[in-house]
């Protein structure tokens, strides 16, 4: 099938690419920028939602990118009944729908508003819909959380531990890619949003302590006791937010997506090659 992927160029799409190729599919992969073609993949530029070349009528659609702009572009071009698309949202949609800071409450609320325009237009048009809520993504050096921490700690030598108490559920970007690829092998997994964790539930404490560990350069821990933590949740307000977090859970029930897919995500077990950009398996 010819299978059109957006945010071809995002840490999801590093593995899904190769995975799609391998299949046999024909793959039609877009992002801001362009990169050289290989046998049976072609890149094309383009931006959600209004700035996408023709791609004529795929059978697979699939999107890493906002919801809502993907939602107004599906909006925009006729689908054929059946054709498959998947997307990306965020546990965040679950995790800070009542965050006591407004700008998180916000982003649960646009994340979910996202995910209903995309269903609404995919049902309206007789596409098959299933969406991804991942928990915290590594793997391919490119994520926003914990591959900055990690660089910083190399580059000062010094990497800070905080006291957290709550349970994390890191997912490495190449099982998402794996459950994407068995989303378009299951219609059953059609009409559902489905969270998706990392294989192992631990304290945000120990996600730390695994990372400095992975690290290919000594660092020098720099415990943050829970005092502490407290104290800058009240002293510097842009960190109340993260810092609250620490002790609660952001976990992700991967009980649907084994049922649905067979598909049971690894443990958090990083490398160095974890944090560098464009990393593999």
């Amino acid at each position: 099938m010819t299978i059109v992927v957006f945010g071809a160029s995002s840490q999801i799409g590093h593995f899904l690419l190769p995975r799609l190729v391998a299949r046999g599919e024909t793959v039609v992969a877009l992002s801001r920028h362009v990169q050289p073609a290989e046998p049976g993949l072609r890149w094309l530029q383009g931006h959600l939602p209004d700035r996408v070349p023709d791609v004529g009528r795929p059978l697979a659609v699939i999107s890493f990118g906002p919801l809502l702009a993907f939602a107004q572009w599906l909006g925009s071009v006729p689908l054929s009944p059946g054709t498959r698309v998947i997307a990306t949202s965020s546990m965040s949609a679950e995790s800070k729908e009542n965050s006591d800071v407004a700008a998180e409450r916000a982003i649960s609320q646009a994340l979910r508003d996202g995910e209903a325009a995309l269903a609404e237009v995919c049902e309206r048009q007789g596409a098959l819909w299933t969406v991804f809520r991942p928990t915290l993504i590594y793997g391919a050096g490119l994520d926003k959380s914990l591959t900055p921490i990690a660089r910083r700690a190399m580059r000062l030598r010094l990497f800070p531990l905080p006291a957290g108490r709550g349970l994390r559920q890191p997912v490495h970007a190449d099982d998402i890619a794996a459950a994407v690829v068995a989303a378009l092998d299951h219609p059953e997994a059609a009409g559902h949003v489905l969270p998706l964790g990392g294989g192992e539930r631990i304290t945000a404490g120990e996600m730390f302590t695994r990372v400095r560990r992975s690290l290919p350069l000594p660092t020098l821990p720099v415990p943050l006791p829970a005092w502490l933590l407290r104290l800058g949740r009240k002293a510097v307000p842009r960190l109340r937010g993260p810092l609250t977090r620490l002790e609660a859970n952001l976990v992700a029930d991967n009980g649907e997506l084994q049922r649905l897919l067979g598909v049971s995500p690894r443990p958090f077990r990083p490398d160095a090659g974890c944090w560098t950009p464009g990393s593999s398996l």
